[in-house]
């Protein structure tokens, strides 16, 4: 795709900002919400059976997926980082069957992913995939596919992951909204996975402030 630069960047910014809104809107509109509650119903059964959720990703998708394993940590259901290449080099020993395995991958086309959920499917875990394409090799290698589709990612190039790794975290985010509520989270429940920090003051009626002028007797 051409582009013309501007000299101070404000074209691409105000291009940026129109794709971003147009992007969102679609998002919005296309949440897959049937998916997104078998989703949940997949990881509920799983942690009943004493299973655990991991994430994963290559790249881009491995910050969606470190965040989001700590998002999920911190409202009700424990999660936990799976390296997206250290684990055909021994990291899936971390895994059981019962496990299930949320892969990230926006083409579902990356090889380095594509091996890992080789390898998650041999130890028999069930796989989520998030993509922005439910007809990829990685959605193939899954049990269930969580849509996260952009058609432009908004920079001047059009290559860097930007709108795509919004509809991923929008989607997960969704996830997490759908578990914490079916969990019942109290207000308790969450300081103590949040003790830290503006919202761990706030849970414990402190208003935040300096850490030095803060008291926790």
């Amino acid at each position: 795709m051409a582009f013309n630069a501007s000299s101070d960047g404000t074209a691409a910014l105000a291009r940026f900002s129109r794709i971003a809104q147009e992007e969102w809107e679609q998002l919005h509109s296309s949440l897959p919400q049937e998916a997104l509650l078998a989703a949940a119903r997949l990881i509920e059964a799983s942690r009943r059976s004493g299973g655990r959720l991991h994430f994963s990703g290559i790249g881009k998708a491995s910050y969606v997926a470190a965040y989001s394993a700590s998002l999920f940590s911190s409202t009700g259901t424990p999660a936990y980082v799976l390296h997206g290449t250290e684990a055909v080099h021994g990291s899936c020993g971390r895994l059981a069957p019962q496990d299930t395995v949320i892969l990230i991958s926006n083409s579902g086309t990356t090889e380095e992913l594509l091996r890992t959920a080789a390898a998650v499917r041999a130890i028999g875990c069930p796989i989520i995939a998030v993509t922005g394409a439910p007809r990829s090799p990685l959605a193939s290698a899954a049990a269930l596919v969580l849509p996260a589709r952009v058609s432009q990612e908004g920079g001047p190039l059009g290559r860097a992951p930007r709108m795509s790794v919004l509809a991923q975290l929008y989607v997960l985010m969704s996830l997490s909204v759908l578990l914490q509520s079916r969990v019942g989270q109290t207000p308790a429940e969450y300081l103590r996975c949040h003790p830290g920090g503006a919202l761990g003051k706030s849970g414990l009626g402190i208003e935040p402030g300096p850490a030095s002028d803060v008291s926790y007797k």
